[in-house]
């Protein structure tokens, strides 16, 4: 039964994904804030569709966010967590792989709504052109978020950061949230099947700025990972 559901959740997902990115096109001739606006229709509707699967989601720990421009940096287990921080805050940017430029019209509506797309083998150059538009992001007062492992790693595993969250945090000078999830056990990564459960996203204490590069990614990943393998022991004790 559980198949036959996530077979209909994922063709409503990519139906609704097909019709968001057509409708979209019309609201091209507005402002990227007017433009992030309609955009956020979409993780709406997503989010919605998970009722069909039987998950939920519990937001831990948004005392620990500051009220000011933040950087997210942000364990990827699944494809939920790409889709929550569109749901949580429509004015928040991603840093984003310029490959994902390449599907048709997705990549014209992230430039317009001022994400950050990078080019991964762009070395400097690219090193460069993030960091620049990351500062005008942080200019008009929106949050970035970013993956530091750069892709979606399985339930139990931590992947090693990328030096680009260290860049960030260096050249814009502000706090890092660290967030952990444990969306993997539910949503797991290139599987049709989704499991029924709670999603816990939850916000950890800010890391605040001026930590040396090598100290920082050290504390990061040691905060990101033992918050994680938490709420992972913490699912499968209640479905056990």
């Amino acid at each position: 039964m559980q198949l036959i559901r996530s077979i209909i959740f994922n063709f409503l997902f990519y139906t609704w994904t097909g019709i968001t990115v057509l409708l979209l096109w019309i609201a091209m001739p507005l402002a990227p804030s007017q433009f992030r606006t309609i955009i956020s229709i979409w993780p709406k509707g997503c989010f919605s569709m998970l009722k069909i699967l039987g998950i939920d989601f519990e937001i831990r720990g948004e005392e620990n966010i500051p009220n000011r421009p933040v950087l997210f940096a942000v364990k990827h287990q699944s494809v939920w967590e790409t889709i929550f921080f569109l749901w949580h805050s429509k004015e928040n940017a991603y840093v984003m792989k310029s490959e994902l430029a390449k599907i048709p019209f997705w990549g014209w509506y992230m430039k317009k709504a001022a994400h950050i797309l990078v080019d991964r083998k762009g070395g400097t150059k690219s090193m460069r052109d993030m960091l620049a538009k990351a500062e005008s992001i942080k200019e008009t007062s929106r949050s970035i978020v970013i993956f530091p492992e750069g892709t979606r790693i399985p339930p139990g595993n931590m992947g090693e950061l990328h030096p680009g969250v260290a860049a960030l945090y260096k050249h814009l000078n502000i706090s890092v949230v660290p967030v952990a999830v444990n969306s993997g056990l539910v949503w797991p990564r290139r599987q049709l099947k989704k499991e029924p459960g709670t999603i816990i996203v939850e916000f950890l204490k800010p890391i605040q700025a001026g930590m040396e590069k090598r100290a920082f990614l050290t504390k990061l990943r040691q905060i990101i990972s033992e918050a994680t393998l938490k709420l992972e022991n913490e699912s499968r004790l209640k479905d056990s």
